[in-house]
């Protein structure tokens, strides 16, 4: 029924919207999708949520480096919840459907939110340089009013960045609506092009790849300097204490531009690729939980902030439940 009613939609125009792939025919393998997007989605969300939390809420973690950790959090949440519910919501109606603005959508929010993450780790480079590098001019170059200026433009540069590639993926005709990847993926949309008008996308994904080398040279330098600056730190305490702010950091840009460059610089296929799938997913999907599990882990504030924040809810809810029951 459901897939009648899908084929129906579709074939009122080739325009209205898009197929996307479905992991299996078998329903009991659909359900199976769904729940385990389900946990990996609210794991994710779960975890963003608490560093958001933990810094937002805890004195000490107000910092330029723990204001850059919340709002890389913020886009984590935002990228993973643009993709993630569209494609549980798809497997449990077994349906595959996206209307054209919900593609469009998915397409310049999920950029959206990748470039920024991409844009906020290289200031977030730089904020460990000044700290370890020039430590007596970080508080006049790191104030927080410098710090929302950078936010900001990452903030404003990332939705240009969003709009130009999307506008250029939407200017073409597509010859076919089967979008060969669980979500709205810039890629496999160019392959189905019917005119040469996807040439322009072509030159903004040239140019944004320069824009991304760039960064990255620019983090790798910045790398440079910071550890030969720690090993001149005569004590191991101090250098402990400096490599474990910057191990983080430096771990969650190598998640995200080796699995990026993955997907994005490889071929894509004409067919539906397990390959092409297992690379999207770890691109799209690792980052967003694995950076909070990677802050939490390495750096001893985020950990003491976050047991407060726990232990403060248990309270809470024990005095609750105190007070019910006296009731």
């Amino acid at each position: 029924m459901a897939k009648t009613m899908e084929q129906s939609i579709v074939n009122q125009s080739s325009l209205s919207g898009f197929l996307l792939m479905e992991f299996s025919e078998v329903r009991e393998l659909q359900i199976l999708h769904f729940f385990m997007f389900l946990a990996f989605y609210l794991a994710a969300l779960t975890g963003n949520l608490l560093i958001i939390s933990a810094v937002a809420f805890d004195s000490h973690l107000q910092t330029p480096m723990y204001f850059f950790l919340m709002n890389l959090a913020i886009q984590d949440l935002g990228s993973v919840s643009v993709i993630m519910p569209k494609s549980m919501a798809n497997t449990l109606l077994n349906i595959r459907y996206i209307s054209y603005p919900g593609c469009v959508a998915q397409v310049f929010f999920f950029l959206f939110f990748l470039i920024s993450d991409f844009f906020l780790l290289t200031v977030m480079a730089y904020d460990r340089y000044v700290a370890i590098c020039k430590p007596l001019q970080y508080e006049m170059l790191m104030n927080m009013q410098a710090c929302i200026q950078m936010v900001i433009r990452v903030w404003i540069s990332s939705f240009l960045c969003g709009v130009l590639h999307t506008g250029c993926t939407f200017s073409s005709p597509f010859c076919s609506n089967v979008v060969n990847q669980f979500f709205c993926e810039v890629p496999h949309l160019l392959k189905m092009a019917c005119s040469d008008l996807y040439l322009f996308e072509i030159g903004a994904i040239v140019l944004g790849s320069v824009t991304v080398l760039g960064c990255f040279i620019f983090i790798i330098a910045t790398y440079v300097h910071i550890f030969t600056e720690v090993l001149k730190i005569p004590s191991v305490e101090g250098r402990q204490r400096a490599f474990s702010t910057c191990l983080p950091h430096l771990i969650v840009v190598s998640i995200f531009v080796f699995t990026g460059c993955f997907a994005y610089l490889k071929p894509t296929s004409n067919s539906p690729s397990h390959l092409d799938l297992a690379f999207t997913m770890i691109y799209s999907m690792v980052p967003p939980l694995m950076n909070p599990i990677i802050y939490s882990m390495r750096n001893k504030e985020v950990k003491n902030a976050l047991s407060k924040l726990l232990g403060s809810r248990l309270s809470s809810m024990n005095a609750f439940s105190i007070f019910f029951r006296q009731r």
